[in-house]
């Protein structure tokens, strides 16, 4: 009888090592100052204070998300470098909107077997990711497992740990009546919904991944693997200095659309009044609207609707809140307000 290897069972560790091999140089583009060096380990080091930080009373903020079914799409046309983007944008937009400051990112990456391109690219992303939350890439995981995964698919997962000092931290129980709901744009779809955008565009409208649309002058792969928009330098620019007092809090606008996401967030008493069209239309979402295979309602609980990320803020500082948003590259619409009444969110118009 002949020996079993490794290999046999289907992970072949030489192809592995290769595969390591090309990521601690994507890793250490993302490490700030406060990184602490360690050789070998079984884990990394981040130094809460320094790099000229020292807080006060610190209070750790994390999340974990992955991108779901984008992976399909990613996988349909082979192209893997955006989906990390998807990965970090999704976590570090889940702790920015308690006033947090990214600190580190780490990934999972399972697979039915090595392939040292695919793990490159996806962590490639997860490194571009990264540098613009302003995060250090710590650590991660990568496992084969031929008899979980299918040959060819693949799954992600992410956590991101940040910091808030307890006094700043945004929950949203400053909100009041009288608050203005500034939106800020999304990039498209970002990483939700995509289990019914396969369904309409992929299979209702017959659309191939190649295809071109004509609206957007991009392939459907191309708008469907468009990243999702990471908010670090925005929600940096709002909070800074007294910016913090005039922010009463933030949501990040993923499933479940403007209207779940905000409601999260609000304090009894406080009802959020949506506008409907006072932010400029995505065209992605004119285009998913054109194939006629979703209403309006359905679509608003499941999507974003072309804004990503919502800042309730002080009526009397919300010029200046404004202007700090479009310094840092972001233009902020006022979309709704806040009044007196029973808890939730309404779209009007």
């Amino acid at each position: 009888m002949s020996k079993l290897t490794y290999k046999d069972a289907g992970v072949d560790l030489d192809v592995y090592e290769q595969a390591m091999a090309r990521l601690p140089g994507l890793m250490r583009r993302t490490h700030t100052p406060r990184v602490i060096g360690l050789v070998g380990g079984f884990a990394g080091l981040f130094a809460l204070n320094g790099d000229g930080r020292k807080y006060d009373d610190p209070v750790l903020v994390s999340g974990t998300d992955g991108v779901g079914t984008k992976l399909k799409v990613a996988t349909a046309i082979g192209r893997f470098d955006t989906i990390g983007i998807d990965l970090v944008a999704m976590c570090v937009n889940d702790c920015l909107c308690l006033g947090a400051e990214p600190l580190f990112f780490l990934d999972y990456l399972a697979l039915g077997k090595d392939d040292p391109e695919l793990i490159a690219a996806v962590v490639a992303g997860v490194s571009a990711g990264c540098v613009e939350a302003g995060a250090a890439l710590l650590g991660g995981e990568t496992a084969v497992m031929p008899d979980v995964y299918a040959p060819g698919e693949f799954d992600v997962a992410g956590f991101c740990v940040g910091v808030a000092e307890r006094a700043r931290i945004i929950d949203g129980q400053a909100i009041r009546p009288g608050d203005v709901l500034l939106g800020l744009a999304s990039s498209g779809f970002h990483s939700n919904g995509y289990s019914l955008l396969r369904k309409v565009v992929l299979e209702r409208a017959g659309l191939k991944v190649g295809d071109r649309v004509s609206s957007l002058d991009r392939t459907v792969g191309d708008v469907l693997l468009e990243p999702t928009t990471i908010y670090a330098q925005a929600v940096r620019a709002a909070l800074a200095g007294e910016g913090s007092a005039a922010v009463h809090g933030m949501a990040h606008i993923t499933g479940g659309g403007l209207a779940e996401n905000l409601e999260r967030v609000l304090p009894e008493g406080c009802r959020a009044t949506i506008r409907r069209g006072s932010w400029p239309a995505h065209p992605a979402f004119e285009w998913l609207g054109s194939l006629g295979a979703i209403e309006r309602t359905e679509m608003e609980r499941v999507f974003n609707m072309g804004i990503g990320y919502l800042f309730v803020v002080d009526r009397a500082a919300a010029g200046d809140v404004a202007q700090r948003l479009a310094a840092a590259g972001h233009s902020a619409h006022e979309i709704g307000t806040i009044t007196a009444g029973e808890r939730g969110v309404e779209l009007v118009g």
